[in-house]
């Protein structure tokens, strides 16, 4: 694994002499270098560091001033760094660790201490990483629709809850379309349940595809799909909806020798700031207008004003 460390002193040569023997002991395969404090924080800011070994006595900007910017950013707040000081002063380490610091090291310092505790928090760091990794996998996954990779229902609803808050807050307008694959059953019973997969995750895909980066797109069931668009009034929903709806009618499936199309229908509704929706009303109206293109022969888009 590559891990990177910072080394902050005003001494050259201590730097180096860190730097010789870490690297001598293989723990890092990025070494970087800073003359104080302030520089210091300029990298971690641009840069990537998993470990910082910081002097405490600097010009400019000393280690405790470093430990206060970086405890302010809540990015760097992580990072274990180890305080190297020259001062052999208990008050003076007990205030280190209390505004941020993770150990420190007295100098002039035992190579074999500096790489033991090194090597700690560097484990520590790392384990912190992967459980971080693993906790963002999870809430991937707790809202994430496992088919098509859209968000679920769950997520929706969250978003919509949030996104009509807003709404009336800021007295601004969201829209809502509602889509469905039309005769989809047909495609069940004529090609199988795994080509219909197929088919409703490529429909999502080409759904995902004409939107904009912040509308929100999700699997409500079946082969049913609702789209969030934020700051959209009804005519830009309608145009959005009908881009989706012509995309996918363009679609060509395969399935052994065989080849189909398939169409969508789509209601949409909108929502202002002035206006008393909640999300069962918002959801039931744009739903009508989806079963009422349906019932005027499908493949189209209609809108519940």
């Amino acid at each position: 694994m590559s891990a990177s460390v910072l080394i902050i002193d005003d001494s050259y040569s201590i730097r180096s002499e860190i730097e010789n023997i870490l690297r001598a002991r293989g723990l890092f395969s990025k070494f970087h270098h800073a003359e104080n404090g302030l520089d210091g924080f300029k990298h971690l800011l641009s840069s990537h560091a998993d470990v910082v070994l910081c002097d405490l006595e600097m010009p400019r900007i000393n280690g405790f001033k470093f430990l206060a910017m970086v405890q302010a950013r809540p990015e760097l707040i992580g990072i274990p760094i180890i305080l190297l000081t020259g001062i052999n002063d208990q008050s003076s380490k007990i205030k280190g660790l209390e505004v941020g610091a993770c150990d420190y090291i007295t100098k002039p310092f035992d190579p074999e201490e500096l790489v033991a505790r090194v090597k700690v928090h560097l484990k520590i760091k790392q384990l912190q990483d992967e459980l971080k990794k693993a906790n963002e996998l999870l809430l991937e996954l707790s809202i994430t629709d496992f088919l098509t990779g859209l968000y679920n229902r769950r997520y929706l609803m969250e978003t919509l809850t949030r996104e009509l808050l807003r709404v009336k807050r800021s007295q601004s307008v969201l829209s809502l379309i509602i889509i469905d694959i039309d005769y989809f059953k047909q495609v069940n019973d004529t090609f199988g349940h795994l080509h219909g997969d197929q088919v409703i995750r490529s429909v999502a895909q080409q759904i995902s595809s004409q939107l904009r980066g912040y509308d929100i797109a999700a699997r409500f069931g079946g082969e049913e799909f609702v789209v969030v668009l934020p700051d959209t009034d009804s005519d830009e929903a309608l145009k959005a909806a009908d881009r989706i709806r012509k995309a996918v009618e363009q679609m060509i499936f395969v399935c052994g020798t065989r080849d189909h199309s398939v169409t969508i229908s789509a209601g949409v509704c909108s929502s202002a700031g002035n206006e008393e929706l909640d999300i069962d009303a918002l959801v039931k109206f744009a739903d009508d207008a989806l079963y009422k293109a349906k019932a005027l022969g499908r493949n189209r888009i209609v809108i519940m004003e």
